[in-house]
């Protein structure tokens, strides 16, 4: 499986980048006002906000070409948890569009969140 790409100065992320993790949990209605809940999956999942700024024009592209590679959400991909530092295949993106900000050479940014498989 093809990983996500580091910076050039061999991170994934840079500050204030940040990382959740969360149970999804149904509430099933009654017509009497009762309710039942129960989690929707077996386990948690993660999510990483990856924030990047004053990037290269080559870092850049190597980020959107990587995203267009996968089709937003449509693909996955092993994503290395930037607190950790251990590898999770199957990770995708949680959109399909990708935001590009070029401020001048060598200060381009985008912001994306990148999710992992449930259960990890």
């Amino acid at each position: 499986m093809i990983s996500f790409p580091k910076l050039r100065t061999g991170a994934i992320t840079q500050y204030p980048s940040t990382r959740e993790t969360s149970f999804t949990t149904r509430v099933q209605r009654y017509i009497d006002l009762g309710e039942q809940r129960y989690r929707d999956h077996s386990g948690a999942r993660t999510r990483w906000r990856i924030k990047l700024s004053l990037l290269t024009d080559t870092e850049l592209a190597q980020l959107v070409n990587f995203f267009g590679a996968h089709k937003g959400r449509l693909t996955s991909f092993d994503f290395e948890d930037p607190w950790s530092g251990a590898t999770i295949s199957g990770c995708r993106f949680e959109q399909d569009g990708l935001a590009t900000f070029v401020n001048g050479e060598a200060d381009s940014s985008t912001e994306f969140t990148v999710v992992g498989p449930v259960g990890i």
